[in-house]
């Protein structure tokens, strides 16, 4: 399995499409949650995804400091075999770019109540209350890197 670790200018359009694919899938598709998946954040990250030869299987997206939150944050974590370890993997690559090339000393998730101890796992803390987004129950989660 291959890393790939890209800022959003660096994608050809095979990778795009094939990163939309998954996030929709998922996050639209699966999770039965219409919103609107591709945003402007895209453009300022880096996109982080471990693939074989039948694709894209985890994903996620590092954004700088003001994309999204006031730190530097993490998001659309995607795993497309559960519970075997890529999204642990995933996430620690992504802790990584977002030290290496945002210089984080905390950074953010927003992450489904569901997945609270998978962050936990990483070393994330609670930092907000449950709230609805779009619909599904999240909690902000942060991780001090220093």
């Amino acid at each position: 399995m291959d890393f790939v670790i890209k800022h959003f200018r660096e994608l050809t359009t095979e990778e795009l499409v094939d990163i939309y694919k998954l996030r929709i899938s998922v996050f639209v598709v699966e999770q039965n949650c219409p919103y609107q998946e591709v945003d402007d954040a895209d453009k300022v990250a880096y996109h982080i995804y471990l693939k074989d030869k039948a694709g894209i299987q985890a994903y996620l997206r590092v954004l700088p400091a003001g994309a999204k939150f006031a730190d530097v944050s993490l998001g659309r974590v995607i795993a497309v075999k559960r519970r075997c370890g890529l999204g642990s993997q995933i996430l620690k690559a992504g802790i990584g770019v977002a030290r290496e090339k945002f210089h984080a000393n905390r950074i953010v998730v927003e992450a489904q109540v569901y997945a609270r101890k998978f962050y936990e796992n990483a070393g994330f803390v609670q930092s907000s209350d449950e709230y609805l987004e779009d619909g599904i129950k999240h909690i902000k989660m942060t991780l001090k890197t220093e």
